[in-house]
């Protein structure tokens, strides 16, 4: 999970940004920041996603293969 603090960069960046620019090192930060952020969401949501079942009306488990096998292979690792 990010920190508050890295978010609250982000966004102060992104508003300083729209406002009056950025310089160069702001520019790096910035996208090392977004890329951290967006690598956790990813993660987060893969993790969500490897959870999930997915059942139809009659209560047979219908969730597709591929959903199945990235779930198994995170219970390897």
């Amino acid at each position: 999970m990010i920190s508050q603090d890295k978010l609250a960069r982000i966004n102060a960046l992104a508003n300083k940004a729209k406002s009056e620019g950025l310089s160069l090192k702001e520019q790096k930060e910035q996208k090392e920041l977004r890329q951290e952020y967006l690598k956790n969401v990813r993660s987060s949501f893969r993790n969500q996603l490897s959870s999930v079942k997915v059942v139809d009306e009659d209560g047979n488990d219908v969730t597709p293969s591929k959903l199945k096998e990235e779930k198994n292979s995170r219970l390897m690792h």
